[in-house]
């Protein structure tokens, strides 16, 4: 049953691409009216989504000017006896991006002394990776309550080596050396994993400490910042840019529609839960939402996640080159494709489950099985697939009133469509930073910024829907053709320091 659930994303992708471009050929009609139909009703969604965007937006610029600690303090809770403990998984990442990291936990508006910090690095880099800890912990460990490195063995038993695997043994190991002999109380402890790249925004560990006091059931809670991904953003090319603001205002409106929200890169939960599912598991690559998927499971559905509106910042995808550039983002979003393997573990965990409402199942269910299927299939049925009747249709339909309709249809809906994408074009350039240098961006560099956008087409076909496809097929066909845990490159090609949103 496991393997038939891990078939199914992939089945239900390629049979409705192999359907269109099968009856566009046998039946044009059918498929001309279901084109115009589909377009319709991606311009309604379009609509949908794009007012959760604003309101999104208008809510995380507002979380920005708030004073979080000062409420923090101003509540009746006990902030003073919240710790928390700081992962942060470390591959080959130079030391000027890491130092960036640990300078924005120093300037965070939080008591350093509740914070526990874990440099969690790989035993297979060796020495350059030995170096930058050793150099991080001589600058840094003094600064916070307690600092740890640890070194994460390689080639362990039933691991697939990358982060979910790393994160799980420095946990492991900061209880086991940090918090059991210091006898902290888990349920006092908040973790955070942050990739090595993230900078937290000075009043984060407030925010996210006042929405853990104050939320409903917090230690059944997952808390889920929004990655915004302008760390080097003046250094991205014009597709990185479009690439890396269209994952952050995906992940806005996800946090608007908290009912379907689960957890994503850099994220925070309780340690007591982490500990009773048994930390994250070692054999996924999308470790990130797996573990809201353990937590759901084993809590028999009595797990959410809490969005806090609030950013954390992260590295743009940037190579050397821009050929490099475009490789590096294609496989970044392959990966991220690759969370469609948590669809068989949770269909698998709800048919075991008998505690689960019925209800939950199914609507988690069409969701998950919903968004993965339009991942990798609804631009290329837009964009690529929407003209094949006229082309393979035949004769008999080439002559129709409907055939010579057709394009123009849909041309208008696409026109319509296109003020979302206007939408989001406007909301980027508000979340540009200040540039590196200082400099004030020019006239021109605004309107190349906001005209970018019209690759939007290109970028979700390129780096949206072959690679989720790719990455559904790999998981179908299993085996050899799964795909291992790849890890991002991160560099600094310019001499430049990264600069947050104001």
């Amino acid at each position: 049953m496991y393997r038939l659930f891990e078939i199914l994303p992939g089945l239900l992708s390629w049979t409705t691409l192999i359907l269109v471009v099968f009856l566009s050929w046998q039946k044009p009609v059918w498929i001309a009216v279901f084109i115009i139909l589909f377009d319709t009703y991606w311009l309604l969604k379009t609509i949908y989504l794009s007012l959760h965007l604003r309101s999104a937006f208008n809510k995380t610029r507002q979380n920005l000017k708030t004073d979080w600690f000062g409420m923090l303090v101003g509540t009746k809770k006990n902030y003073q006896e919240i710790y928390h403990l700081i992962i942060l998984p470390m591959f080959d990442e130079p030391y000027g991006i890491v130092k960036e990291t640990f300078e924005s936990l120093i300037k965070s508006n939080y008591p350093k002394d509740k914070m526990i910090v874990v440099l969690a690095t790989e035993d297979k880099i060796g020495k350059p990776a030995a170096i930058i800890a050793d150099k991080i912990k001589q600058e840094f460990s003094g600064k916070f309550f307690k600092f740890l490195v640890t070194s994460h063995p390689s080639d362990l038993p039933g691991e697939i080596p990358g982060k979910g695997s790393n994160e799980a043994w420095a946990a492991k190991e900061v209880k086991k050396h940090l918090i059991d002999p210091l006898k902290i109380n888990y349920e006092n402890i908040l973790v955070s994993v942050f990739d090595v790249d993230t900078q937290v925004y000075p009043e984060y560990f407030g925010c996210l400490t006042y929405h853990f006091l104050t939320c409903d059931k917090p230690q059944r809670s997952s808390f889920q910042p929004i990655p915004l991904f302008t760390n080097n953003i003046y250094e991205a090319p014009a597709f990185g840019r479009v690439v890396s603001f269209s994952s952050t205002f995906w992940h806005m409106m996800l946090q608007a529609r908290a009912e379907r929200l689960t957890t994503f890169s850099s994220h925070a939960m309780p340690f007591k839960a982490l500990v009773e599912i048994g930390y994250w598991q070692k054999n996924v690559v999308s470790e990130d939402s797996r573990i809201f998927w353990q937590c759901y499971l084993h809590y028999d559905g009595n797990w959410r996640v809490v969005p806090l509106f609030y950013p954390v910042s992260m590295d743009a995808n940037v190579a050397p080159t821009l050929w490099k550039t475009l490789v590096n983002v294609y496989k970044q979003q392959r990966r991220w494709g690759f969370g469609a393997e948590n669809i068989a573990y949770f269909l698998d965990g709800f048919r075991k489950n008998k505690k689960i409402p019925l209800r939950a199942k199914l609507y988690w269910t069409f969701n998950i099985l919903e968004g993965f299927h339009s991942y990798a299939t609804n631009s290329i049925i837009l964009f690529a697939l929407g003209w094949l009747p006229l082309i393979i249709g035949g004769a008999s339909f080439g002559i129709t009133l409907l055939s010579y309709k057709l394009p123009r249809i849909t041309r208008a809906i696409m026109s319509f469509s296109a003020v979302g994408i206007a939408s989001s074009a406007i909301l980027s350039i508000i979340f540009l930073p200040p540039r590196p240098d200082g400099e004030k961006l020019k006239a021109k560099q605004y309107i190349l910024y906001f005209f970018q956008w019209a690759l939007l087409p290109i970028t979700l076909i390129i780096f949206g829907s072959i690679p989720a496809l790719e990455s559904q097929t790999r998981l179908m066909l299993g085996g050899k053709f799964r795909l291992g845990f790849w890890v991002t490159p991160k560099g600094r090609y310019r001499e430049s320091e990264p600069a947050q949103v104001k």
